[in-house]
């Protein structure tokens, strides 16, 4: 097994750190080598802000995973999230020199390039530049230039920026853990790599990504990026709520929510009570499931209503830009009982819970391809494209260095003409007629 076809997929999210160790088989799907889990200490909604226990946390991640596949990994991809992700649109244009030639992918670099070099607010710098539609010479509504001709090509991104502070602390924490940081994305496109569908993309769709601190939204329409974004609240804030109005330890209320939670009150009859066991002997508390899923709801509505107000903000009432695949949800909030119907009574768009389980090998554990892994499956992706890309490129490159120079090729000929007069019985005067039409034939082809 060649290590140079395997990535790793590191999510720091707020209440888990995953490892995943993975590369791709001969069908095209991900096959997962390792996996290590860790609580995550010193990460809050998405932001690091202790930074020791997150190296710890990160270590022991990565040393779980190391121990499943048995592979000594050295770089990983990361995801980033948090209240400090921001995203906007620009446009931008370059002059090419020689219109007669066609567009390549290194014009394409040098815009995307030119774009990474704007000014942005103090303390803030650029993760992504998302091309969305070009211009050539005018010409609107391309979405793959390359291959024509054309002296001016002009682009739109979708620009996502953070803070300066935040990504360091994240790529601190990585190299103290001992990894190279090999690339950094933006954790709900990695979760949209991982569960959505190119017909989705196509047909326009919002991803929905609810984590333990920060619920992150991703919105796609005729196949491009249209809008990101980053909400300060997750699955920590309805726990928050459970340990507040039961008067629970929080370590109680997360089980409380993941094995009786509903997010449909509905849904519980008044009789249906869970007791806890009181603290150092003190009597055990009842709780009603009712009660329980009407905290739940409250504050699974106030989480929805403020995704969905970003919708709006993207413009989704407008016919054009309707999103047809409605709503897809995942993360490890999208296992809550009964979400999927309030996103939709809440909305009044369509929604499914979005599992990554679809790139992964048949073989593949079941329990990874829950909702939870989205993002982790995404960023072990996300590594297996950089490593195809750039072993792409490498190939490119070296076909292009073999290729001898005409020079080379004319210098052979002349060589090969001159023995073939010199070794020829014929008169000499017949010879270069009949060698020269083929040399002067062969020159104006190499031109």
């Amino acid at each position: 097994m060649e290590n140079d076809d395997i990535s790793v997929g590191l999510d720091i999210g707020t209440t888990k750190i995953v490892a995943m160790i993975g590369r791709r088989n001969e069908y095209g799907k991900i096959e997962l080598l390792g996996i290590g889990k860790a609580k995550s200490l010193g990460v809050h909604r998405g932001v690091v802000n202790n930074i020791t226990q997150t190296i710890q946390s990160i270590q022991k991640a990565v040393d779980e995973a190391i121990a499943v596949s048995g592979i000594k990994i050295t770089d990983a991809v990361v995801g980033i999230a948090g209240q400090h992700i921001r995203s906007l649109q620009h446009s931008d244009y370059i002059t090419r020199p020689n219109s007669e030639e066609v567009i390549s992918e290194e014009d394409l670099e040098k815009l995307e390039k030119q774009v990474y070099k704007l000014v942005m607010l103090p303390g803030e710098e650029i993760i992504h530049v998302l091309p969305q539609e070009f211009k050539v010479d005018g010409q609107g509504e391309i979405t793959q230039p390359v291959g024509m001709y054309g002296g001016r090509l002009e682009a739109n991104f979708h620009v996502v920026v953070g803070q300066i502070s935040s990504i360091r602390n994240v790529g601190r924490c990585i190299k103290s853990a001992g990894l190279n940081l090999a690339g950094i994305t933006l954790e709900p496109l990695a979760s949209a790599e991982a569960v959505l569908s190119a017909e989705e993309k196509e047909a326009g769709v919002a991803l929905i990504d609810i984590g333990g601190g920060t619920t992150d939204l991703a919105i796609f329409k005729n196949g491009i990026i249209r809008h990101t974004a980053v909400i300060p609240f997750g699955g920590n804030v309805i726990t928050e709520d459970i340990k507040e109005g039961c008067s629970i330890i929080e370590k109680q209320a997360e089980l409380l929510k993941v094995k009786f939670g509903s997010a449909w009150p509905g849904d519980n009859k008044d009789n249906e009570i869970v007791s806890i066991p009181g603290l150092r002997g003190r009597d055990p508390k009842e709780i009603t499931l009712k009660n329980l899923s009407k905290i739940i709801n409250a504050r699974v509505i106030e989480i929805i209503e403020q995704v969905f107000l970003e919708i709006k903000n993207y413009g989704h009432e407008e016919s054009k830009k309707k999103l047809i695949a409605g709503i897809v949800l995942t993360g490890g909030g999208a296992e809550l009982k009964h979400i999927k119907q309030l996103v939709e009574y809440v909305t009044g768009m369509d929604t499914r819970i979005g599992y990554p389980n679809e790139n992964l090998a048949g073989d593949s554990d079941e329990s990874l391809s829950s909702p939870q892994y989205a993002t982790a499956v995404g960023l072990l992706m996300n590594g297996l494209n950089k490593i195809e890309k750039a072993k792409k490129s490498t190939i490119e490159q070296r076909k292009v260095s073999e290729k001898p120079k005409l020079e080379e090729i004319k210098s052979e000929e002349i060589k090969n003409v001159s023995v073939a007069i010199e070794e020829s019985k014929e008169p000499k005067k017949s010879v270069f007629e009949k060698w020269g039409d083929k040399f002067r034939d062969f020159l104006d082809n190499a031109e």
